[in-house]
């Protein structure tokens, strides 16, 4: 699988904004917006441009920060391993806007749906939340959703 991007905006009274899938892998999760780098564009380019699709939202390539890098390796689906490089995003530009592919809402970093995301992402989203970037590895079973082992480990900056 190609390395995705994946990018939580923060809005000024600290609320994270996540888009509830409406189609296709993972339909009904809460998630941040992002997907597949596409040929010729950088991780970054992959992020913002995923943003704007995904939720109608404009940010530039200087405004994400680097959050964490995770490789996320699938048991019985090596073709599904890949690297997910998260960013947070505190500047940016729109209203968020419903879109074929996903519903977007803010949520106060307590009330995060975490029993309606993936299960893996309590893991390492309260961490990036917290603003402790992370760079680890999540390993998950045959189903692609019940995770075997995580090894998350703090870094002090993130040149992604």
């Amino acid at each position: 699988m190609r390395d995705t991007g994946l990018c939580f905006p923060v809005d000024a009274q600290g609320r994270v904004l996540l888009g509830r899938k409406k189609r296709g892998f993972g339909a009904g999760k809460w998630n941040g917006f992002g997907g597949k780098i596409e040929a010729g564009e950088t991780i970054r380019q992959c992020a913002v441009r995923e943003l704007r699709e995904e939720a109608g939202l404009l940010a530039a390539e200087t405004a994400l920060q680097g959050a964490a890098r995770l490789f996320f390796r699938f048991q019985d689906r090596p073709a599904w391993n890949h690297w997910g490089y998260v960013y947070m995003v505190y500047d940016f530009q729109g209203t968020p806007q419903e879109t074929e592919e996903m519903a977007p809402a803010f949520f106060a970093p307590q009330d995060i749906p975490y029993s309606s995301m993936w299960k893996a992402d309590a893991l390492w989203l309260p961490k990036i939340l917290a603003k402790q970037i992370q760079i680890g590895e999540i390993c998950f079973s045959y189903d692609g959703e019940t995770v075997l082992a995580t090894t998350l480990q703090p870094r002090r900056n993130a040149a992604w």
